[in-house]
């Protein structure tokens, strides 16, 4: 039976090359394309599609539909649901945009763009920059991930706070939908109330609904004068406190505010072990604060009395300002480096959860200690956004016990977790999308309204299932 599949795929996979010519991929070449960025799932595919434009990407659609393959949409490969993964190789196939590079244009009096869906987003920011423009989308993983996985997957990051997720900062789209056929969607105007605003069905949908192959999106003025600071405190509750004061007196001007325990320095110069600590990790808990604008505002002057006050009142205990963009770089790589960490610690539970904020230090203390009761030799590790709610409860398994008991203290750790956010009221995703890897915990939860809005929407824009089965929700 395996050599009769083997057999039927390497038949699908000529019969694309013969139609599509070289953007077919087969063989070991598409290794690279079937594992997901952690490397704890490595898959397979029928071929690889690598189009260069919107015609080879629609043509690819219209070929894969006919022999009947399901079609996985693939940007930078940075997800962390296997919203990219094929999960049957003998019927799937992935379409790569990693070739649709071009930015088609920056419009420095609109204060837009419009970007393919391959480019990179810290190549994206740099081009904008170079014209006095800020695309204020930042994440970790901003040096590989690709504006169409960005799109789709509605991606947040740290800037959340003062820009909101993608999906605001999308002017316009250019879809290709299950048929081959192209949605031309790419306007810049800022308003536009004719009717349903269709681009929203493809934000966030992880290429379930179609192929996103270019984005129109805002800019905004970049910024002249950013203030970064890293600040020591005696509790989760203190950072919750400090977030609710900067608020009101940073008001729109604060573009981030990130909480991290005091094991992020560890983890962090585990991930990157030059990296210099510009405070000493003993304390409670840190904050990393930004505060950013331009213009006549004096950004340095409102960040010292902000922390003058603070520090007056016991808020703060310590802290540093960077002094330099390579003193707030390296602060910011503290940040980014854990996660580093914690995959060179080996497969982990990892979690992307948003409650309440006034809630969020309660809910990680019951779900830390949830886990600590049931599994008393692993870690957790709770790091986050505050202003927005979203707090990355991770576990590390306790690796003494072995690796065969380590999938199922994964699965034990996150049922214990999940049982607390429910109680909660919070999301399972607040900005890493369903893929595959939450959808079992997605489904499980999803009210039957929801369900059949979702279903009736998929069955009208995808009615044979062709794009990314088995993403997000099932056909039953």
């Amino acid at each position: 039976m395996e050599q009769d599949l083997l057999g039927t795929s390497v038949a699908l996979a000529e019969r694309l090359r013969a139609t599509l010519g070289d953007i077919v991929l087969t063989g070991a070449e598409m290794a690279e394309y079937c594992r997901d960025w952690h490397g704890d799932v490595q898959s397979g595919a029928v071929a690889v599609l690598r189009p260069r434009d919107t015609a080879e990407v629609s043509a690819g659609v219209r070929a894969c539909a006919e022999l009947g393959l399901g079609i996985i949409p693939q940007g930078g490969r940075t997800g962390l649901v296997l919203g990219g993964v094929p999960d049957a190789p003998e019927d799937q196939v992935v379409l790569t945009l990693e070739r649709m590079t071009r930015i088609r244009q920056i419009d420095a009096d609109d204060f837009s763009a419009v970007i393919e869906a391959g480019v990179v987003l810290e190549a994206f920011k740099d081009e904008a920059a170079k014209q006095g423009l800020f695309f204020p989308l930042a994440l970790g993983a901003q040096g590989s991930c690709q504006i169409g996985g960005n799109v789709s997957t509605n991606a947040g990051g740290v800037n959340v706070l003062r820009y909101g997720m993608t999906r605001e900062l999308v002017l316009g789209l250019e879809v290709v939908l299950p048929d081959g056929s192209v949605f031309d969607g790419l306007s810049s105007l800022r308003k536009d109330n004719r009717g349903i605003d269709l681009k929203q069905l493809f934000i966030g949908a992880e290429g379930t609904l179609g192929i996103i192959t270019a984005v129109s999106v805002k800019l905004l003025p970049q910024p002249e004068h950013v203030a970064t600071a890293l600040l020591a405190l005696n509790s989760l509750p203190d950072a919750i406190e400090l977030y609710r004061r900067a608020r009101r007196q940073c008001c729109d001007l604060m573009s981030a505010f990130e909480f991290m325990p005091p094991l992020a320095f560890q983890l962090a110069q585990e991930g990157i072990p030059d990296l210099q600590l510009p405070i000493a990790p003993e304390h409670p808990a840190y904050a990393l604060v930004e505060i950013s604008g331009s213009g006549l505002v004096d950004i340095d002057d409102l960040m010292a009395r902000f922390l003058e006050s603070a520090m007056e009142d016991g808020l703060v205990v310590d802290g540093v300002i960077a002094q330099s963009q390579a003193q707030a770089k390296n602060i910011w790589l503290i940040r980014e480096g854990m996660n580093e960490g914690q995959a060179k610690r080996g497969k982990h539970m990892r979690t992307d959860i948003s409650v309440p904020l006034s809630r969020l230090a309660d809910f990680v203390a019951e779900a830390e200690a949830a886990v600590l009761a049931e599994m008393p030799g692993a870690v957790c590790v709770s790091y986050g956004h505050v202003g927005d709610g979203n707090v990355h409860l991770n576990v590390l398994p306790d690796l003494s016990l072995g690796e065969d008991s380590v999938d199922a203290q994964i699965l034990k750790s996150k049922k214990l977790v999940n049982a607390v956010l429910d109680r909660f009221n919070g999301s399972i995703s607040a900005e890493h999308g369903i893929g595959r890897l939450k959808k079992p915990d997605f489904v499980e939860r999803l009210p039957e309204t929801r369900r059949q809005l979702l279903l009736a929407i998929k069955n009208a824009v995808d009615p044979l299932w062709t794009m990314n089965p088995g993403c997000q929700i099932d056909r039953t």
